[in-house]
């Protein structure tokens, strides 16, 4: 069997691609282990990290910096796999400067809006930087409380038949795990291509045809900007109303400005970001699009819904080059039929609707405490579920999930520091 990848207890490698030089070279001290007695390797860990995306590599990094050698699980075969395949076009929607993992600053090269292959070069050398290796091609089947007694308390079922048991297990599988895509009224009488986002890299495959983006969330609108760049006729299918905010408002980034606005009272901060909004953006009903009741600040805090950000898809709009229609009633052979009686000739219907974290596939024996959105509720919950570790699940949070994945991961980092490695006698799991 291949010696079990972890973060590198034998030292860092120089990462090879250019860093920012303010970013002191990390030198860690050698791994001196949490358990008071030794592990056998294939069966036991002390730390767990599921996910090789940027939360798992952000954990990963911070426990190394602190005398940890993680186990680092990926189930694709290579590392950050949906940064590597999202759609070409995308750029981070933060600045550079609010969305770097801690021990690494973006290269001082880099645009304030770093595009998506910049992200995933950056994220390549921060995983060389600290040396993390994680085990690749391994599919997390369970992850399951053992029973009461001396011991680690979880134990992770892999796909290669193994059962590691572990002190700490940090689920870093991200909010975006399973692609959402829902069953549309006659979508088998569609004699054309239904997808979901998650399979859009280009325009290319779409030239010539007529493209149909259901959701104008942020992954919908900027596909639909995409397809029309490159000459495709788009339209938009939006049911519902949806704040929308400029990337940048007179040179200064929204996501600065929405961070200022969440220090303040509530009342005022969502006040003021409204008018933001409607000052910025104005009235847009009479194109298809109408805007939210609530603030975009309260939008995120209470749903976890993030506004649309807008680089370019408005103005499309506007001139008349994206259709908006409302929601869809049915869809026929070669046609969809809307809400408002409607219908439109489309070669393809292109689902940006979405994901699901998809965490009760990974905990088939334990209740978790999840919102509506399915997202946990605490990052390190105690009690029976202590242990457990959530990282890069909160989507309720300004400033960005990366911002919010930077902050989470050291704090799990300092607590699974403070606490003795080997676990004792436990409270019972709940069980559904």
């Amino acid at each position: 069997m291949a010696p079990r990848a972890r973060a590198s207890d034998t030292g860092v490698q120089t990462p090879h691609a250019a860093m920012d030089p303010d970013t002191p070279d990390f030198q860690p001290e050698p791994f001196r282990g949490s358990n008071h007695a030794p592990l056998d390797p294939e069966t036991e860990a002390d730390i767990i990290v599921i996910g090789a995306g940027p939360a798992g590599l952000a954990v990963a990094a911070c426990l190394v910096q602190r005398g940890h050698c993680p186990l680092v699980l990926e189930q694709a075969r290579e590392l950050v796999p949906s940064w590597r395949h999202h759609y070409e076009r995308l750029h981070l929607h933060t600045v550079k400067t609010h969305s770097a993992l801690p021990g690494m600053a973006f290269p001082a090269s880099a645009p304030r809006y770093v595009p998506r292959q910049g992200v995933v070069d950056y994220l390549d050398a921060y995983a060389r930087r600290f040396g993390i290796e994680p085990e690749l091609g391994v599919q997390v089947l369970a992850i399951e409380p053992r029973q009461r007694g001396h011991g680690a308390p979880w134990q992770v079922a892999l796909s290669d038949g193994r059962q590691i048991s572990a002190n700490h297990v940090v689920v870093a599988t991200g909010a975006n795990r399973r692609p959402r895509a829902p069953q549309l009224p006659g979508q088998d009488a569609f004699e054309g291509r239904i997808l979901h986002s998650r399979s859009y890299r280009n325009a290319q495959p779409f030239a010539g045809q007529r493209v149909l983006v259901v959701g104008i969330g942020n992954t919908g609108a900027e596909i639909a900007l995409d397809l029309t760049e490159h000459g495709v006729r788009t339209a938009l299918s939006v049911r519902s109303p949806v704040n929308i905010v400029r990337r940048d408002v007179l040179g200064r980034p929204t996501q600065l400005s929405s961070l200022m606005l969440a220090r303040l009272p509530t009342a005022l901060g969502d006040a003021l970001a409204a008018l933001f909004r409607d000052l910025t953006v104005g009235d847009l009903s009479r194109y298809g699009l109408h805007t939210a009741q609530v603030s975009p600040l309260r939008q995120l805090r209470e749903e976890g819904r993030t506004p649309m950000i807008d680089v370019g898809t408005i103005a499309r709009i506007r001139n008349g080059e994206i259709q908006v229609y409302p929601g869809i009633q049915s869809l026929s052979a070669g046609s969809v039929r809307f809400t408002d009686g409607s219908e439109h000739p489309f070669d393809t219907v292109l689902l940006a609707t979405g994901y699901d974290a998809a965490l009760d596939e990974l905990f088939p024996y334990t209740r978790l405490a999840l919102d509506t959105r399915g997202m946990p509720g605490e990052v390190s919950p105690q009690g029976a579920l202590q242990g457990l570790h959530f990282v890069g699940f909160d989507v309720r949070e300004p400033g960005g999930l990366l911002r919010s994945i930077a902050g989470q991961a050291q704090d799990v980092a300092e607590r699974i520091s403070a606490q003795p490695a080997q676990g004792g006698h436990r409270a019972q799991h709940p069980h559904p």
